[in-house]
């Protein structure tokens, strides 16, 4: 499972024009999920993602996390983290989750993550997003289940 968060002043996802999410200071997850992942994985995640201080304190220095400020959360399935571009130039998806499994796990990480957050909005899973932030720094941090 691959997280790409970004700390943002705002965040917003619309489908065929018409806003279907959006959120103020906090982060952004786009969340690609590897066919080997499971939600023993997703929970692994989600623990960290939750206790990442990735925002400033009063002296500046990254040492909040999302509850500590109040932050809200903006997740959106991403299967091209998965992208594997070793071989050619067309990336390969074969890494990437089954759409059906992974919007299941998709799932399970919004209902882990909702309880634990001010304020949780989402992509819509298989559309066609235009996914749009402000981002704040800007600070981005890749988090990977085969680093933890």
């Amino acid at each position: 499972m691959r997280f790409c968060i970004q700390v943002v002043k705002q965040a917003a996802v619309d489908i065929d024009g018409i806003r279907t999410a959006s959120i103020g200071p906090g982060m952004l997850v786009l969340a690609g999920i590897g066919k080997e992942d499971d939600e023993s994985v997703a929970d692994k995640m989600t623990a960290k993602l939750l206790k990442l201080r990735i925002f400033p304190d009063a002296n500046g220095k990254t040492n909040l996390s999302l509850a500590d400020i109040g932050g809200e959360m903006l997740l959106v399935s991403q299967f091209t983290l998965y992208a594997d571009c070793k071989h050619g130039t067309r990336p390969s998806f074969t890494d990437s989750m089954g759409p059906q499994r992974a919007e299941e796990l998709y799932n399970y990480i919004a209902d882990s993550v909702r309880p634990q957050v001010r304020k949780l909005e989402l992509g819509v899973f298989g559309a066609d997003m235009q996914v749009s932030l402000i981002n704040d720094g800007p600070f981005t941090v890749i988090l990977d289940s085969a680093a933890l």
